[in-house]
């Protein structure tokens, strides 16, 4: 028996360095909340803040739009030229569209 337990490693030998190394393995790979997961989900985390900031800055260009259509009458006559193609009765309207390319 004193034969077999001293071709073994002093290190193998600690139980809790055993432990411990399970404990990091099981950590690293098999949880639920891995290290690639959190990677993931930390990239992910990135993206979102991102287009939480896109958003933000098109809902202030949005609100600053409808304040300049509840305040002024020639933008309110601007909006309904560009969007809905209105024009007064004595105007021709000519729209131009873009060549698609096949």
């Amino acid at each position: 028996m004193k034969l077999i337990l001293s071709h073994i490693p002093f290190w193998a030998k600690n139980k809790f360095l055993i432990a411990g190394t399970a404990f990091v393995v099981w950590i690293v790979f098999f949880d639920e909340n891995d290290l690639i997961l959190q990677g993931r989900r930390r990239a992910e985390l990135k993206e979102l803040k991102a287009s939480k900031t896109y958003y933000i800055s098109e809902i202030a260009k949005e609100r600053k739009a409808l304040e300049e259509l509840r305040s002024n009458p020639a933008a309110i006559e601007k909006y309904a030229r560009e969007q809905y193609m209105m024009k007064r009765d004595n105007e021709d309207l000519f729209i131009i569209e873009k060549a698609q390319k096949d």
